[in-house]
């Protein structure tokens, strides 16, 4: 299929070719007929990708923000390469869109093959010949409605948001300040609703547009008229409302707000503006200033977008599905006519030009719409021959890759990349851009968003796993059994049950050729640090401070289906305690907080300590609550008149008895590039892979008795955690199949 991107590094805007996304349960696939351009949201990105890094810098100080914070735990040189590979990514453009479903995934009622359909959503409604779309994101088209006016639903929804936030009642004026597609469509809800609308904007040709869709009056914002034809029309009070819809730098629609809003009236920002407000001129018209967000309710809930969690009508009575819901029935009882709004229809095929107009200045009008062919076909990936399993010396390493999401491309494929033993055969990924960017930076010979058809692939030999925690187990299992190397980023598992099916999908398979990333067992001053305890007959004492940080509430990292956050990470810390001991762990101690007005303990913030056979100790402080400015691992040593200092993986420091320390210092390396190489090495010459199966399944468990012995609020033997499962567990006879699983780790 084909999809318009952008990269933003370089501000090019094309249509490229790329695989269709996969349908996944609770939501369908959808053939799209029409998608609107949005010129205020798509035009700023257009400009925004023309200015140069610092320009973009400026134009994004929140993005800054979090770059610095990057740049003190992780290093300038690793955040350079996240941010580098963030910017020269391809990026979808559209969010709003209509079409005909063609394929349904399970868990989703009322939605059938041939329906029409508005869909929503920045990350799903693109500019695309398919998208896959989740149910809360989708509603019927009504048959009074037409496809070209129902692809305007999410901008309606955008408007009616807006309109609830304003709290009107029947009979009362609001002024709206922009007049482009999203202020002409609030005018024509404020005449459906019974209010008097009132209509400002710089352009004399959209003021005359507003009042033919229903303003008593529109006009500039410098006619010498317009502040005295306003107090007329509310009998010398001022409107009771003003609905910012303008966006851009000036503070101009601000400070015309409070000249012409009523005492106590309320200020609704909808547009991207500039919000200085005038303080004194506020505070003596006591005005309520208010935000509305995007499509409303649900909006940046992955609760309610991605996974489809309703929230019940009887407390919140309009959802962003029940806004777009309610634009379309507006339509439909011929009460919004976006006819005179709808200024042009493009053919899909000149999406390039079209934007290049924009970028020239010349945006074509308000309501401007790509038309799609009807006779796209979904394609997901090229057929491939029979799989096929070589567990003898290769030639080179063909890979496959599943999943290629931000930490795969920034820390895992550039070393493969450039590794001249390894060639990159097929990256499949979830959504179809991820595999594009993969292809493109990295130089796949294919991309694909079907992971089944990779694991059958015979021109692949090994595979490596980077999706979500979640499905991590799932997969393992099923590329073990094709018979070749597999290498899965940490965690393993996140529960007994997926690391019961891993292990018996190495057992009926009799392939245990598995790696699993732990790369800070293979950094420079790890390595260091290990030979310096070579030879040792005395047990350890380790203590590791991990300061992770706080996630944002939005993050993938938090949703329960991927398992804790501790179960997702902390395999990392605990890999390095069986690393440098060579023994195996005995019993795991877990305490986290329980602040005495939580309900619930905190358990980002843990402290575990692991027994190892050989008597060394292992004590881990994993946390996300302290200073921002932290450097985020520290390691201490200690054992036979040894003590160790790693700080942060820059310096390393040796003190051996009564002498002062040896120090090596090197840039932030957390050993990826070496793992890398290891696993190539291992897939090439047909010998063993760097850790041991035992030591893998080991550290794994010592990580999920962690969290069980939180829970238990016990010590937890590993003997016995593990001799409980026995055989596969209900959770994980009801985990999704391989090709629902695939979700690339970002």
């Amino acid at each position: 299929m084909r999809q318009v991107t952008q990269n933003y590094k370089s501000g090019k805007i094309r249509i490229e070719s790329v695989n269709s996304p996969v349908c996944k349960e609770g939501g369908a696939l959808v053939r799209t007929a029409f998608s609107v351009i949005s010129a205020g949201t798509e035009g700023m990105k257009v400009k925004e990708g023309k200015m140069s890094l610092v320009g973009k810098a400026m134009a994004r100080p929140d993005q800054v923000k979090k770059v610095l914070k990057s740049v003190r735990q992780q290093g300038l040189a690793a955040t350079f390469d996240k941010v580098m590979n963030k910017l020269d990514s391809l990026t979808p453009l559209g969010y709003s869109l209509s079409g005909t479903v063609v394929e349904v995934g399970s868990g989703l009622p009322g939605i059938r093959v041939g329906q029409r359909v508005a869909c929503g959503g920045a990350e799903y409604a693109h500019h695309a010949e398919f998208v896959y779309v989740p149910k809360n994101l989708m509603v019927p088209v009504p048959d009074e409605v037409s496809l070209p006016h129902a692809a305007f639903a999410t901008i309606g929804a955008i408007a009616m948001q807006g309109f609830r936030q304003a709290g009107l009642q029947l009979g009362e004026t609001a002024c709206v300040v922009g007049l482009g597609l999203l202020g002409q469509i609030m005018v024509r809800i404020l005449r459906a609703a019974g209010m008097h609308a009132v209509g400002v904007d710089l352009s004399p040709s959209r003021c005359e547009l507003g009042r033919a869709g229903g303003a008593k009056l529109a006009t500039t914002p410098d006619d010498p008229t317009l502040r005295a034809s306003v107090k007329a029309l509310t009998g010398g009070f001022g409107v009771d409302c003003v609905i910012i819809t303008a966006g851009g730098d000036t503070n101009g629609p601000v400070e015309l707000a409070v000249e012409l809003a009523r005492d106590r009236a309320r200020v609704v920002d909808i547009g991207k503006t500039r919000l200085d407000l005038p303080w004194n001129d506020y505070y003596m018209k006591e005005l309520d200033v208010r935000f509305s967000r995007s499509y409303g309710p649900g909006r940046y809930d992955p609760n309610y977008e991605e996974r489809g969690i309703d929230y019940p009508i009887g407390y919140v009575r309009w959802t962003e599905q029940r806004n777009m819901a309610s634009f379309l029935d507006l339509i439909a009882q011929g009460k919004m006519d976006l006819a005179p709004i709808v200024t042009s229809i493009h053919p899909f095929s000149e999406a390039e030009q079209v934007y290049e107009a924009m970028a020239a200045g010349a945006g074509g009008g308000l309501g401007v719409l790509f038309q799609y062919p009807e006779d796209a076909l979904v394609e997901r990936r090229r057929s491939g021959p029979a799989a096929g399993s070589k567990r003898e010396a290769v030639a080179k390493a063909r890979i496959g890759v599943i999943g290629a999401g931000n930490y795969a491309s920034s820390m895992l494929l550039p070393h493969l990349a450039k590794d001249e033993r390894a060639t990159l055969v097929e990256v499949a990924t979830q959504t179809a851009l991820s595999a594009a960017n993969a292809q493109r930076k990295f130089g796949f010979e294919r991309s694909s968003t079907d992971s089944p058809g990779l694991l059958r692939a015979g021109d692949v030999n090994a595979i490596l796993i980077a999706t979500r925690h979640g499905s991590h187990a799932v997969l393992t299992a099923a590329a073990l059994r094709t018979g070749r190397p597999v290498f899965v980023e940490k965690p393993l598992a996140i529960d007994r049950a997926g690391l019961e099916r891993v292990r018996q999908a190495m057992v009926e398979s009799g392939n245990d050729r598995l790696q699993v990333g732990f790369n800070r067992r293979f950094a420079p001053l790890m390595l260091k640090l290990a030979e310096s305890l070579a030879g040792r007959t005395y047990p350890l004492f380790m203590n590791y401070r991990v300061h992770a940080g706080q996630m944002e509430s939005t993050s993938w990292y938090l949703d329960g289906k991927e398992g804790s956050r501790f179960a997702g990470e902390g395999g990392h810390f605990l890999d390095v305690f069986a690393y440098l001991t060579g023994s195996r762990p005995v019993t795991v101690s877990a305490f986290c907080q329980r602040p005495k007005s939580a309900t619930a303990e905190d358990r980002d913030n843990v402290s575990v300590t692991v027994t190892y056979a050989d008597g060394s100790v292992g004590n881990l402080l994993y946390l996300t609550q302290g200073g921002s400015q932290v450097a985020k691992e520290q390691l201490e040593v200690f054992g036979g008149g040894t003590t160790a200092h790693l700080a942060n993986f820059t310096r390393l420091d040796l003190y051996r008895g009564d002498r002062g320390p040896s120090s090596t210092s090197s840039r932030l390396d957390k050993g990826q590039q070496k793992e890398m190489a290891a696993f190539v090495e291992a897939v090439v010459s047909g010998g063993p892979l760097p850790i041991g199966v035992d030591c893998l399944f080991d550290t794994t468990l010592a990580t999920l008795a962690a969290d069980e012995s939180l829970s238990a609020s016990r010590p937890i033997e590993i003997s016995e955690f593990w001799a409980e499962e026995g055989a596969v567990g209900e959770r994980d006879a009801e985990a999704a199949p391989p090709e629902e699983a695939v979700e690339e780790r970002g």
